[in-house]
């Protein structure tokens, strides 16, 4: 029997589960891809291309990692359980789950841009859970950079953090992901990244053998076309065994009985089928059915559950509604309010941080986020999908703290070059942000504002557009605080369309004077539809659909070819930050419009008077 248990306890020091963490293009998705290089063999990599993890369309479109993913390398023996994190603050749902199942991190940074807003964020939150830090320093090989500057940055921000004299104390590793190196000194590069991989076995713990009853925390779900929706999580105590009966406790004190089917680990890139997995391990657990996120495997005769998984409250809502426009159902498969309720379910399930409650009638839903990012990857999900959808404007959560009216405010970072720091402090000050820290480095000025997240609405294509494209803008949640006052709005009107029928390039050229347009001659547009900005504050109704009448008197100059400006063609983000209060954004498969949501000139009339 002491046989037995030394060997259970020697396995379970061969395992070590680790979560990456970093900012948004940090470049962790490749560092993962070079771990799985070094430890798989060359011909199975090669055939799933550069970026292994981000697999999603927008992922490798934006190049941010919105779904944590898990994989496993064998190095020296020992199996690193590795789980790709996403950076942005908006995804902080992932995050939560995500921590639970690690026992260390690799805070990875890059060696010029430094510690920024996303890394502060999920570093915090793997600090307050007492994670053992790895710091990896990557991008070494990039023009100006500065790895041991930006080595002591990382302590200061752990210092600030509050971080324990053990996480103080931990190991830097320096290289580059992309040229596929790491190494302690980083002027002394190697030819391969395993220093990195020997500092993970030396320095994040195993996991910790708790005996008895079995317990999984649910923190993560797959979807499988042939068995269904599949549990993911670390066991924390016992061992599970294929066909065992338990019992899953979910909230509000229910308890239902279930079988396990089958049971997988994370081998490589993919999931093996297994007869039982030890305390300590992340597997995958098929056959659950009725379990949400948060949700505890335990034993069949006597279930403990497990803390539920705590996650930041949302701090945005946004109406979405089905599409009936004159153009409904003329893109998109799925259209009905019914086909809308599913998918916002099905959603629900795997999305901690998202809510949804029903909408002024049966067509509508609102539902609450953690930013526009966030609500705007499911819209952006959803439009490929196939969906038709409308979506309001984005609203801030307020919340009344001790009697006082109290808003979600964020920490906003901006890197410009260092004449443009004049106005970027200016647009942001105008939206009660307060500037808390300023330095210069390299011709480039780094900024920190405090800003209220409705201060966020369009200020960075602003921002963008003041910069020449120079401006690099990230934000993250801090705190509710006391409401900071009113910000002035987009102070242009719309120019809205009073016709249905094709844009005609003869009508716009008369009335560019009038402002700038979102539509090409040759698109169809409907009444009601917003097809570009006035000069004015108030909005103004156009018709761009109207010809030239035909004569057959002809003058010099008559005829001439008409020039127009491009139009302005907003992403997904910039026209829900546009959009102004009576106004929606309509979203097809392959189009995306700016509409009233009172189409009818005359009923807009009455509104504005009531």
């Amino acid at each position: 029997m002491l046989y037995f248990c030394a060997l259970f306890k020697t396995t379970m020091q061969n395992i070590r589960n680790i979560a990456i963490i970093a900012h948004v293009d940090h470049g962790k998705t490749t560092l993962v891809d070079r771990m799985i290089q070094q430890t798989t063999h060359m011909r199975e990599v090669e055939k799933l291309g550069d970026l292994i993890l981000d697999s999603g369309d927008l992922e490798r479109e934006r190049g941010i990692t919105i779904l944590a993913k898990n994989v496993s390398v064998t190095y020296k023996g020992v199996k690193i359980n590795i789980i790709d994190t996403p950076g942005h603050a908006d995804f902080g749902g992932e995050v939560e789950r995500v921590l639970n199942m690690a026992d260390g991190v690799l805070l990875l940074v890059d060696a010029f841009e430094g510690t920024m807003p996303q890394t502060r964020f999920v570093l915090q939150k793997a600090i307050e859970m007492g994670k053992k830090p790895i710091v990896v320093v990557n991008k070494v090989d990039k023009p100006n950079c500065r790895p041991d500057f930006v080595n002591e940055q990382v302590f200061d921000l752990m210092f600030t953090l509050n971080a324990t004299e053990e996480q103080l104390d931990y190991k830097t590793v320096f290289g580059s992901a992309k040229q596929g190196w790491m190494s302690l000194d980083w002027r002394k590069p190697t030819d391969s990244i395993s220093p990195l991989l020997d500092v993970i076995i030396d320095e994040i713990p195993a996991p910790e053998v708790v005996e008895g009853t079995p317990q999984l925390l649910i923190s993560s779900l797959e979807y499988s076309p042939y068995v269904g929706r599949i549990a993911v999580g670390r066991i924390t105590r016992g061992t599970l065994h294929k066909n065992d009966s338990i019992s899953l406790c979910k909230r509000y004190d229910i308890v239902e009985k279930q079988k396990i089917k089958d049971l997988m680990v994370f081998e490589g890139l993919e999931k093996n089928t297994v007869e039982s997995v030890q305390c300590g391990d992340i597997c995958a657990v098929v056959g659950i059915n009725g379990f949400e996120i948060g949700d505890t495997i335990a034993d069949f005769e006597n279930p403990e559950a497990l803390p539920p998984i705590a996650v930041d409250e949302p701090t945005m809502s946004m109406l979405f509604s089905i599409n009936d426009s004159p153009f409904f159902g003329q893109d998109g498969k799925f259209v009905t309010s019914r086909h809308l309720k599913e998918r916002l379910d099905r959603e629900l399930e795997k999305d901690l941080a998202l809510r949804v409650k029903p909408g002024v009638g049966t067509d509508s839903f609102v539902v609450y986020g953690r930013g526009v990012l966030h609500l705007s990857i499911l819209i952006e999900t959803m439009r490929r999908e196939g969906f038709e959808l409308q979506v309001g404007q984005p609203k801030v959560l307020d919340k009344t703290i001790n009697g006082q009216r109290c808003e979600p405010i964020e920490n906003l970072t901006i890197d410009v070059p260092d004449e443009f720091v004049g106005r970027a402090i200016e647009m942001a000050t105008r939206r009660k942000g307060a500037l808390v820290h300023m330095d210069s480095r390299d011709g480039r000025t780094h900024l920190d504002f405090d800003i209220p997240s409705r201060g966020m609405m369009g200020l960075r294509s602003n921002l963008l557009t003041a910069s020449a494209g120079e401006a690099v803008v990230s934000h993250r949640f801090k705190d509710y605080e006391p409401y900071k006052g009113d910000i002035e709005k987009r102070i242009n009107g719309s120019l809205v369309s009073l016709d249905t029928g094709t844009a005609i390039a003869y009508a716009m050229d008369k009335l560019q004077d009038r402002g700038r347009f979102f539509v090409e001659p040759g698109d169809e547009i409907y009444a009601g539809q917003v097809v570009g900005e006035h000069t004015r504050e108030r909005d103004l109704n156009i018709n761009i659909c109207k010809t030239k009448k035909l004569t057959n008197v002809r003058a010099a100059g008559s005829d001439e070819k008409v020039m127009l400006p491009p139009a302005i063609k907003f992403s997904l983000e910039e026209a829900l930050e546009y959009i102004q209060e009576d106004e929606l954004v309509e979203v097809t498969p392959h189009a995306m419009r700016l509409r009233k949501i009172l189409l009818d000139e005359t009923a807009r009339k009455r509104a504005a008077l009531k």
